[in-house]
């Protein structure tokens, strides 16, 4: 027990090492294959938590199939969008976010309009991020400072200089998984000489009305704390399908027939939704959805508050699930190695993926890849090595019960099974004893060798064991050239008699024609005695401390020995009781058998009585001890 302890307690030790070692390696880069699955996991739990409902914040005015139907021209000219930035102007929003690269000059009287139509209200205009494909996400070597962690872009392209003198600028790029689907929004971006804010939090920061203060871990929007992920992204997840966020054609503004309300002290993000614009995302509702609307989901979640949580708190909660969640397991496999145990580590997965989801539905994103890759290599790699384990502990088992069987009868071996503490206090009770022994086998022994002996033995022995086992009884041992038969145990029944006289009738005609067809082979006068008795017996464990064996004693053991020596004094080869008769009823196989004699009283050697004894002599009335 001891030693099963010692070895359960290093299989949870190493499979925590395991699930640490997994976290740890995911954590500093590496095991970037669970990112996939990670992506996976949470578009399955998104989709499960359903559609939510944004904040009513925002407004996209689409530039779409219609707008450009109308108009002609994509991309639409710059005369229309400072047609559709002043009517969003007048209905007086909060902000004007234009989600579109204006780095191209385009009609000096169309520019000058767009440019005048900027100052009516606060403004942010897009750019854009250009990254190197070899020197993305590597900062200097000497960079140690708060934005080590961000990617260095090689340029910025920029708005054009007669809109930025009247406009803000954000940079539009977002962070996108391995399947392309946008899963964060940097907030902070960086040249070698400059640091400029993301698109979102720029309107978040004008809309609000307050500047921004960014720490390693959150940034701060007048009164409200916005937590980030690591390297100042903000973690987004979407609302719903294409359409969530309250969208408007820009059709619908060049013709005045949008709602004031749908501008008023609102978030207005003018952005492309064409089909074949190119700017569009996988998610996990829609397989297109416009970058506008991913835009305006980060702006939701800054102003709001509502995105979702994955901070430094969270991957360290992550590392403790890495840790605990396979140790538990394979604690739970090793503590019951039944179907009792995989229940309950079933149950304990179901109630980490339940709070998983349950914390997924609140807001905070706690990972998912990361403890199945921890808990499963160990839980596999334990379980395999236990099912290993058992299949060699149980062909050692079945080796073991098969050699017992041939020392123990199967009988005996069950009942100790149900009852260990079988016959741990002796028992009088009454049964059936048959000896059988040959005769002359002593001065034979002297003249063969060992070898030939063995094999006489094997062959003796076997006939017993045949004749014994066909009618229940149950060999207590086997003397050397004799052997004794109880029947009685492992509990006494009412035919123990009857089987033992059919018994002990079975092995005078088995043990006879096995002598027969000997006769040639053995260079000696070969013969057996059988003598059988019923009464009461002790049965009862004899032995020591490491072995023990299942035995009777008693004067009737004593007397059915005895009479091995009547019937060879009387010239039979069986000598049975008119006990064990009498016992065994009319219809025993001895009475039905036309070759005994009896009854007729015999003294016992050691007895100071006489007995009255059955004698049963073979059909060819020679006495089988005289072959």
């Amino acid at each position: 027990m001891l030693r099963r302890h010692i070895l359960t307690s290093i299989a949870v030790a190493q499979a925590a090492i395991w699930g640490f070692g997994v976290y740890f390696e995911h954590n500093r880069g590496g095991l970037r294959f669970l990112d996939r699955i990670e992506s996976a996991t949470i578009d399955i739990r998104t989709l499960a938590r359903g559609k939510k409902v944004p904040p009513d914040l925002v407004t996209i005015v689409a530039i779409d199939d219609a707008v450009v139907r109308q108009r002609g021209a994509y991309p639409l000219p710059r005369i229309d969008l400072a047609k559709i930035v002043d009517v969003i102007g007048k209905l007086e929003p909060k902000v004007i976010a234009i989600d579109l690269l204006l780095i191209d000059n385009g009609a000096p009287d169309a520019d000058e309009a767009l440019a005048k139509s900027l100052q009516a209200r606060p403004t942010v205009i897009g750019a854009a991020a250009i990254f190197a494909e070899a020197s993305q996400a590597i900062a200097s070597e000497n960079d140690n400072g708060p934005l080590a962690g961000l990617p260095i872009a090689e340029r910025f392209l920029l708005p054009l200089k007669r809109f930025t003198d009247h406009a803000s600028i954000g940079i539009v790029n977002v962070a996108t998984d391995q399947s392309g689907t946008p899963r964060s929004i940097p907030v902070l971006f960086r040249t070698g000489d400059r640091v400029e804010l993301s698109f979102p939090l720029r309107v978040a920061a004008l809309a609000v009305g307050k500047d921004v203060a960014i720490e390693p871990d959150r940034l701060t929007l007048g009164q409200r704390s916005v937590p980030t992920d690591v390297d100042h992204a903000l973690p987004i997840a979407f609302y719903g399908p294409r359409g969530t966020i309250r969208t408007r054609s820009a059709a619908s503004v060049l013709a005045g027939d949008i709602s004031p309300d749908d501008i008023r002290n609102r978030i207005v993000v003018l952005g492309a939704t064409v089909s074949g614009g190119g700017d569009f995302f996988s998610t996990p509702f829609d397989r297109l959805l416009p970058g506008v609307e991913v835009i305006s989901t980060a702006i939701n979640h800054l102003v709001a508050g509502d995105g979702p949580l994955r901070d430094e708190s969270v991957r360290i909660a992550d590392g403790v699930v890495a840790v605990l969640l396979p140790a538990i397991l394979v604690g739970l496999l090793a503590w019951r190695r039944n179907a009792g145990g995989l229940l309950v580590a079933a149950a304990v997965v179901l109630v980490w993926a339940a709070t998983n989801f349950l914390a997924f539905s609140y807001g905070v994103v706690m990972g998912a890849a990361v403890p199945v890759a921890a808990a499963a290599v160990p839980v596999v790699f334990f379980g395999s090595l236990q099912l290993w384990s058992d299949r060699q502990q149980a062909q050692y088992f079945a080796a073991r019960n098969e050699l017992l069987e041939r020392f123990q009868a199967p009988a005996i071996q069950k009942w100790l099974a149900r009852d260990p503490d079988f016959l741990a206090e002796p028992v009088r009770q009454n049964a059936a004893v048959v000896f059988i022994d040959l005769s002359g086998f002593t001065s034979l022994s002297e003249r063969l060798g060992p070898d030939e002996t063995r094999d006489l033995l094997k062959e003796f022995h076997a006939l017993v064991d045949k004749e014994a086992v066909a009618c229940s009884g149950m060999i207590t041992s086997f003397l050397g050239d004799g052997a004794m038969i109880l029947f009685g145990l492992p509990a006494a029944a009412t035919d123990d008699a009857a089987r033992a006289a059919e018994c002990a009738i079975r092995l005078c005609d088995s043990v006879g024609r096995w002598l027969a067809s000997r006769r040639t082979t053995t260079p000696s006068k070969l013969g057996f005695k059988v003598g059988a008795h019923f009464g009461v017996i002790i049965a009862s464990r004899l032995g020591g401390g490491s072995y023990h064996h299942i035995t009777a004693t008693g004067d009737t053991v004593n007397v059915a020995s005895r009479l091995m020596e009547v019937a060879a004094s009387h010239g039979a080869e069986l000598a049975a009781s008119d006990e064990l008769l009498h016992a065994a009823g009319p219809d025993c196989a001895l009475l039905n058998s036309g070759r005994l004699n009896g009854p007729e009283e015999s003294r016992i050697r050691g007895r100071s009585g006489s007995q009255m004894i059955w004698l049963w002599r073979s059909s060819s009335g020679i006495p089988q001890h005289q072959i």
